[in-house]
């Protein structure tokens, strides 16, 4: 269990993220069109999972926006967004905001938030997910990680994109 912070106040998470130099968990989310999406589909890359709380606040789009915009020749690499929103609101948002990232819900299970150890355990947004970031080769080992102390901050972006080589 992690212990971060909602505008200053103690939350917790549910675990801890997966330790560098580990395989990371397999996933089964659910992508715009409603399919099941796995780590399999995006076999023979490098991720960068950005794990949101809400795909619909501010921060959390610009940072999906900047990672997208600073990896966009980077045929090596995608860029996952993983939030609790709806499958359709995931992509209104990243519609209006102008992105084209890769989105993927949990709308189906919680098991990749648990899985993951960035499950809110308490507080007004338990049940959704700590802000983090997780770098994966394209074998799925874990290259970096990152657990943002305080939901309102944004991730160390230029550490997850150096992480990637």
């Amino acid at each position: 269990m992690a212990e971060i912070t909602l505008e200053g106040n103690p939350i917790h998470t549910n675990g801890e993220l997966p330790a560098v130099g580990s395989t990371a968990p397999d996933f089964k989310l659910v992508a715009a069109d409603l399919s099941d999406k796995s780590l399999a589909d995006f076999a023979g890359k490098k991720k960068l999972l950005n794990i949101v709380v809400s795909l619909d606040t501010g921060i959390c789009i610009d940072t999906s926006k900047a990672l997208q915009e600073q990896l966009a020749d980077r045929d090596d690499v995608v860029v996952l967004a993983i939030s609790a929103d709806l499958p359709m609101a995931q992509a209104r948002t990243c519609e209006a905001a102008g992105t084209g990232v890769t989105t993927l819900s949990m709308m189906r299970s919680k098991n990749f938030a648990k899985d993951y150890g960035v499950l809110i355990t308490d507080g007004p947004i338990a049940g959704l997910c700590a802000r983090a970031v997780v770098v994966l080769d394209e074998d799925n080992k874990v290259l970096y990680t990152e657990l943002v102390p305080e939901i309102a901050s944004e991730p160390n972006l230029e550490a997850a994109i150096a992480a990637l080589g």
